[in-house]
């Protein structure tokens, strides 16, 4: 990684009135847009963008699915090369801003994408100006400076500061039309993303406080988002999306999310779900930190010291009751709580499923997690 770029509050809009002000300040005579049909439509955003877009040629890409696959990207790189455009503008969840940015990153390079994704070959070119309309609050992906890319199956993950946006909207009545089970799981994506980030071995001061604040506010707020949405809880849940992308922007992902990309990829979990099977069981173990399997270059305290961080935001006396207290949670808002919910239940699959996490995602993990600990913690909520 050759440096980390952050989103600021003075780039961060509240209102999708503003997209044409942005996009005039970037000089843009040309826009392609990524965005996801349905929630474009959905959100209210295509009516609210017609008029701010009327004078500028646009080029649409919605031809893509859940999570984002280089079969999907390739096309919307020939949709970009048939009519070059000045600037990308995403419109969507994760899947719309992640093609976005990987397109606007990838499309002026001499490299073939494949080259550029799989790092065998690097840029050569700034990417173009990218603005990031999210209408989920969960991925915080406006506010990082890396992609998701499914290729042949695999995850994979692409960072660069230039795949930042350059500015994004956080209009929480785009939010308003989210079914509930779309609201549920990326909610839960944010709340993981806040956790995970506060206990990252590469936590520092400011990722702290966005994490602390993206906690509390999914913690609080996520609940009646799904269950009594009002514009006070859609709004909570923008900026708590928000706050835990600045967060895991500066300390990246754990244990968590590393488990959890096979069961998205292989077994069709959402993915803020899959994340969350695993959040409870890996507090415990984080909980457990000892000197021995201490991965933090800090000391065991400053583990232990964040965890009880954690504790003290859900308002828990232990790692264990905390587990619990998340369970709980998760199933209020309506959401699978074991595997076997998903049809995993036997060795065989766990093995294969503990076989495909991502060392890399492991190492931020404050305590060493080893195979033989996945396969018990998966059987563990079978």
């Amino acid at each position: 990684m050759s440096g980390t770029a952050e989103m600021t509050d003075e780039r961060c809009l509240s209102d999708l009135g503003g997209v044409g002000d942005v996009l005039r300040s970037l000089g843009t005579g040309s826009l392609m847009l990524v965005a996801d049909r349905v929630a474009f439509q959905a959100s209210g955003a295509r009516d609210r963008l017609a008029p701010l877009l009327r004078d500028i040629p646009v080029v649409m890409f919605e031809d893509f699915d859940p999570n984002p696959k280089l079969d999907q990207l390739l096309v919307g790189l020939a949709r970009y090369r048939s009519r070059p455009t000045d600037a990308v503008l995403a419109v969507g969840g994760g899947t719309a801003i992640d093609l976005a940015k990987l397109i606007a990153w990838s499309a002026p390079q001499s490299a073939d994408v494949r080259e550029l994704v799989s790092g065998r070959a690097r840029t050569d070119r700034p990417a173009l100006p990218l603005l990031a309309v999210p209408t989920t609050a969960g991925t915080g992906s406006e506010a990082t400076q890396f992609a998701v890319l499914y290729v042949d199956g695999i995850k994979c993950s692409i960072d660069s500061p230039e795949l930042l946006p350059r500015a994004c909207v956080l209009d929480s009545a785009l939010t308003a039309t989210l079914p509930p089970s779309i609201t549920a799981h990326t909610g839960l994506d944010a709340l993981c993303q806040g956790i995970e980030s506060l206990w990252s071995v590469a936590a520092t001061d400011r990722s702290v406080g966005y994490a602390v604040e993206a906690i509390g506010l999914a913690w609080h707020h996520l609940e009646a988002a799904v269950r009594c949405p009002d514009s006070a809880s859609r709004a909570a849940m923008c900026r708590a999306s928000h706050l835990a992308g600045r967060a895991i922007n500066l300390t990246r992902t754990t244990a968590p999310h590393a488990i959890s990309y096979a069961f998205t990829s292989d077994h069709g979990v959402p993915h803020g779900q899959a994340v969350a099977l695993t959040l409870g069981p890996l507090l415990v173990h984080n909980a457990g930190v000892t000197a021995a399997d201490n991965q933090d270059p800090r000391g065991v305290e400053s583990v232990r010291a964040r965890i009880a961080m954690i504790l003290d935001l859900l308002d828990c006396a232990d790692a264990e009751q905390a587990s619990r207290e998340i369970d709980n949670f998760v199933r209020r808002l309506g959401c699978e709580t074991r595997l076997s919910g998903w049809g995993i239940s036997d060795r065989e699959t766990i093995e294969r499923i503990a076989g495909k996490v991502n060392p890399q995602r492991l190492g931020n993990n404050p305590r060493r997690v080893t195979h033989e600990q996945i396969v018990d913690l998966l059987e563990s909520i079978v």
